[in-house]
């Protein structure tokens, strides 16, 4: 069975633990808030009232073979950096840790961070599409500029087929499976099916290609909202 830890549980280490909760693993958690421990101990295997900044109490009650830790200690950056530390010399294999700024993130990977995640950024990339395209309903950012998104039928290509309008050679997306309006499962499509308007698409493809192909230009106002949605976010945790 996978065994994971989660070290602190602010906003997004809380959320990872709800949603590991939901798993068939493992779970450990450490926190210094009694409340905290006191809400979630019957949903672990393991819950601890610990200040993880003394790197005793991270050796002795992390095993080096766990298959993952989770770090939230949320706005505290030189203790995340020191618990990263400390997880990295125990020779944990994946640690996935919170950062606050660029800076932050950078230490982290050089102390022994695997992944840095940026939970205001993260949300900002994945909302400003939503706000400037009128069809595109969901869109994940996957990595290296490549993104799956949940879009509507452009009104041009509403009663043609794929096989018609080649849309990987004219639009560079691939459609992964679509979903007829006013259905809620998704399918294949089948070659002489015949978009309609109202069908939703399972697209993936480059950031600039499903901007395109959503017909906005997501990256003449990327900027504004991201940073008006770090700032809300921030403000959000902080208070």
């Amino acid at each position: 069975m996978k065994q994971y830890a989660v070290i602190g549980a602010s906003t997004f280490g809380k959320r990872i633990l709800e949603e590991l909760i939901l798993l068939d693993c493992e779970i450990i958690l450490l926190d210094k808030d009694p409340e905290l421990i006191e809400y979630f101990k019957n949903d672990v295997t393991a819950a601890y009232i610990a200040n993880a900044v003394n790197e005793d109490t991270v050796t002795r009650l992390i095993p080096a073979d766990i298959d993952a830790v989770v770090v939230d200690l949320g706005d505290k950056i030189e203790a995340s950096i020191l618990v990263t530390q400390y997880l990295s010399k125990l020779g944990v294999s994946k640690i996935i840790v919170k950062a606050e700024t660029d800076q932050h993130g950078e230490i982290l990977s050089l102390v022994g961070a695997h992944h840095v995640i940026f939970p205001n950024f993260e949300a900002a990339k994945r909302v400003t599409p939503l706000l400037v395209s009128d069809i595109l309903f969901n869109y994940l950012p996957i990595s290296g500029g490549l993104v799956m998104a949940e879009t509507g039928v452009p009104p041009n290509l509403a009663g043609h087929t794929l096989t018609e309008i080649e849309i990987r050679r004219t639009n560079g997306i691939n459609v992964v499976a679509f979903r007829r309006a006013g259905k809620g499962d998704y399918q294949f499509f089948i070659p002489e099916y015949r978009l309609q308007e109202g069908d939703i698409l399972l697209i993936v493809g480059r950031e600039e290609d499903v901007s395109s192909f959503t017909g906005k230009d997501v990256s003449e106002r990327k900027r504004g909202v991201a940073d008006f949605f770090r700032q809300f976010f921030g403000a959000a945790l902080k208070s």
